[in-house]
């Protein structure tokens, strides 16, 4: 049981740089795996990036590899997605995840945030 609330979102444009947060509640951080996923207007939701309960391992969309990383601060209780040479492509609405689990992967999330609008602008 967590709940997970994304900030840092909005509007930039294309070459930009973005750092959206996600703040869980509770002590239990550290147990679960962390994703970040996107869903643009009329497409389906897509895996973004993921890491393991320490952040030592992550995964990555093909899509972003080399532009996007995905860290965590345990002691924080928050996870992050930075977002460097953002494409219009990129805007869409990102949501945080956590799962209880060991490996990370692109499905399988069991608690989701409300979401944070990237808009990119070209």
């Amino acid at each position: 049981q967590v709940q997970l609330v994304e900030s840092g979102g909005g509007l930039v444009q294309a070459g930009g740089s973005l750092r959206l947060s996600c703040a869980a509640s509770g002590r239990t951080f550290g147990n679960y795996v962390m994703g970040w996923f996107r869903q643009a207007p009329g497409k389906e939701r897509e895996f973004v990036a993921a890491c393991d309960r320490r952040g030592t391992s992550t995964s990555y969309a093909d899509s972003v590899k080399g532009r996007f990383t995905i860290s965590r601060d345990n002691v924080k209780n928050t996870v992050y997605l930075q977002m460097n040479s953002l494409k219009p492509e990129d805007t869409a609405i990102y949501y945080c995840a956590a799962k209880v689990g060991l490996q990370i992967t692109s499905a399988g999330y069991d608690y989701w945030g409300q979401g944070t609008q990237v808009a990119v602008s070209s």
